[in-house]
């Protein structure tokens, strides 16, 4: 046969999905969902077409509830599809974003046709088309059956979740104020509506109430503009409904923290600050990876003489309790003692045992420093009074010999010398011959602490 030498070995974007509904298709759980998906197809067909025949925007907005419904099936088989699926190199996290995904693109959609029925009826205010009542109490009641016959019977797990998780809508609030009401009268009655409603049973059942409101006007007053209020009311419901999860599912999307397990989370990581060897733990990050599923990772600094493994294994027991997906980078405690000098001294120059170097600047021109005073020579200013042969604060740095007794070890030289000797041998330039000591040589002060300058105690 044919030789094909550059054959593609991955298979094209239809292949693959092809491929993974056929991997889904397999489990048996799956086909019940898929046959929820044939009937739900085939009743928004003729939803439709009631809908153009009764020239009715209310069994529209109604109807758009069904297509909700066929999103929530596609959300149920990728719910599947995750189970299935294990982490591969490029999703090492999982798959389990796929149906937070799923989730969010359900809500948004579901907002958006909210938001066309809206636009809809602002355009029907302003002429008002006659309605036909003929199939639009029909249309309703197939609607809502097949809508609560869905709900009820398939476990939808992603929406299951979000619709306890995300905020309460304002529509399942006010029920809830009316359902403590009838509670309080007929106790029995709290086992069904409290503590809150399923959102969807309960938009289905508000939508249908509305058509039903809508079609006995109609009927007996030929009141079409009801039609375009109810529509208004059911697209205000669904956004209310719908806005929620929507947000709690983008907050899972933008790997933010759960608000209800910072206070946990703060707990956990104060007990691990404080377990043994433990210095610091900072560059915390905790997200939500999927519904039910949070990840975080941490960096944690310890002692050097402490055992890396065994604080890895108490810190992974503290945080697994909350975080299912945990990364924590063990690192210890390096630090360097700072150096005493920053460039390299000769050793013929410098021996630590012997000398002790004071760092000064360099001296200026020679010509421009006066020998007497070692300042810029003046011509015009006088001559001074007395001067000493000190280097001052220009010249190279000074090497003392340190080669007498120091009974208090602090490097001073004790005793007095003459003060011809200071002037005449200077403090011990390198080359320049002995050194002498810190202490002054001025016969006339005297060694007592307390006096001024003249020799004479202090009042």
């Amino acid at each position: 046969g044919t030789i094909h030498l550059f054959r593609k070995s991955q298979r094209s974007l239809f292949g693959k999905l092809t491929h993974e509904f056929r991997l889904v298709a397999a489990d048996r759980r799956s086909w019940k969902i898929l046959l929820f998906g044939a009937i739900n197809l085939i009743c928004i067909g003729f939803l439709l077409m009631w809908c153009s025949s009764t020239n009715s925007i209310a069994l529209t907005a109604y109807t758009y509830l069904t297509i909700f419904d066929l999103f929530s099936l596609v959300t149920c088989l990728i719910s599947y599809w995750v189970m299935m699926k294990k982490p591969s190199p490029v999703y090492s996290f999982g798959f389990e974003r796929f149906e937070v995904l799923a989730v969010f693109a359900s809500t948004v959609l579901a907002q958006l046709g909210a938001l066309f029925i809206l636009k809809e009826s602002a355009e029907r205010f302003l002429e008002q088309p006659e309605i036909h009542t003929g199939r639009l109490l029909v249309g309703t009641f197939v609607a809502l059956f097949f809508n609560l016959f869905t709900m009820l019977s398939i476990r939808n797990k992603p929406f299951a979740y979000v619709s306890e998780a995300a905020s309460t809508s304002w529509l399942q609030e006010h029920v809830a104020d009316l359902s403590r009401s009838i509670c309080g009268i007929i106790p029995g009655l709290s086992s069904i509506f409290l503590p809150r409603m399923n959102p969807f049973v309960l938009i289905d059942i508000a939508g249908a109430l509305a058509l039903c409101i809508t079609y006995m006007l109609i009927e007996i007053n030929n009141y079409f503009a009801v039609d375009t209020a109810s529509a208004i009311a059911i697209a205000l419901m669904t956004f209310g409904t719908m806005y929620p999860m929507s947000v709690y599912s983008g907050k899972v999307l933008l790997q933010t923290t759960p608000p209800h397990v910072i206070g946990q989370l703060d707990k956990l990581l104060r007990e691990v600050s404080t377990l043994d060897g433990v210095l610091e733990v900072r560059n915390e990050h905790f997200w939500t990876l999927g519904f039910g599923t949070l990840a975080g990772s941490v960096h944690v600094r310890i002692r050097r003489d402490a055992n890396e493994q065994m604080v890895l294994a108490h810190v992974t027991n503290r945080l697994y309790t909350l975080v299912s997906t945990l990364t924590v980078q063990i690192f210890k405690d390096d630090w360097i003692r700072p150096t005493l000098s920053s460039v390299p001294i000769a050793n013929n120059i410098l021996n630590l045992s012997d000398h002790h170097v004071i760092p000064m600047p360099s001296l200026k021109a020679a010509d421009n420093l006066n020998p007497v005073t070692s300042t810029p020579a003046k011509p015009s200013s006088p001559p001074p009074e007395f001067s000493f042969n000190t280097p001052g604060k220009n010249v190279s740095p000074v090497i003392l010999l340190n080669t007498q007794t120091r009974p208090y070890g602090f490097g001073f030289n004790h005793g007095s010398a003459p003060y011809s000797s200071v002037l005449n041998q200077g403090f011990g330039i390198p080359g320049m011959g002995a050194t002498q000591g810190f202490r002054t040589g001025f016969t006339n002060v005297p060694s007592r602490y307390g006096t001024n300058a003249r020799g004479q105690p202090r009042p």
